[in-house]
């Protein structure tokens, strides 16, 4: 490869040719990697299947399926790429059927696959017919949700490809999600939990969230929830 450098001289340009030669990574080896079957997200139910004499049962909202942490799938299992939820929320059927067609749409099944980490949605969620008076008990079931905590890895892609080649939809798919969430590496993984070390480790400021609430500064008692107490309001 030649490059040219001029140098401005007041009477003349001197041109001169500079002959380099660049040095790339070599690309990256995928042989370990074996593509399943049935490489596409598979279909997922809107409603779970239960036993003819069972009566689908209701359930309350229990919002701590969505607070705090998730603390079991919060790593990848195949290492390379998937999207990561950054706070809680709720996924509905429809958001299943966005994110499998999408990504079915996107992706090349003969050197990628993907598969979910979450549950199909379990959670009813009951609501009161239109038009009714306040009252006369619990409604029926309008739907099913699957709780998502704060951490939680939704889906995995991997195969032989690179992270930017992925990158893309599965940014696109996660800013559709009804909650925050972002496309992740296992390098983007491993770089956020240093980053969290460190500044734990390194922090110089004795008042931090967890001083100032144990020690119930300016009263916060008085305005903190029992969730900002327990995740000292790291998690809503």
């Amino acid at each position: 490869m030649f490059n040219s450098v001029a140098f401005l001289r007041p009477s003349r340009v001197l041109i001169v040719q500079v002959n380099g030669f660049k040095h790339f990574p070599a690309p990256a080896v995928f042989d370990h990697i074996e593509i399943p079957e049935k490489p596409k997200l598979k279909f997922i139910d809107k409603v779970p299947q239960l036993p003819p004499a069972i009566k689908p049962p209701k359930m309350q909202k229990k919002l701590r399926f969505m607070r705090g942490p998730e603390e079991v799938h919060n790593f990848l299992l195949h290492k390379q790429y998937g999207i990561m939820a950054l706070g809680g929320g709720r996924l509905k059927w429809g958001h299943f059927e966005m994110m499998r067609l999408t990504i079915g749409r996107k992706m090349n099944s003969n050197k990628m696959f993907a598969l979910w980490r979450v549950d199909a949605p379990w959670q009813p969620v009951t609501k009161q017919g239109q038009g009714q008076r306040m009252g006369g008990g619990k409604g029926a079931i309008d739907h099913y949700v699957t709780p998502i905590k704060a951490g939680r890895i939704i889906l995995e892609l991997g195969g032989k490809c690179e992270f930017k080649e992925v990158q893309g939809f599965l940014q696109d798919v996660a800013m559709k999600l009804p909650f925050k969430a972002m496309a992740v590496s296992q390098e983007i993984l491993d770089e956020m939990k240093h980053k969290e070390n460190w500044e734990e480790k390194n922090n110089q400021n004795p008042y931090t969230m967890k001083y100032l609430i144990q020690n119930n500064m300016g009263g916060c008692y008085r305005w903190l929830s029992p969730t900002d107490m327990r995740y000292f309001c790291k998690y809503t």
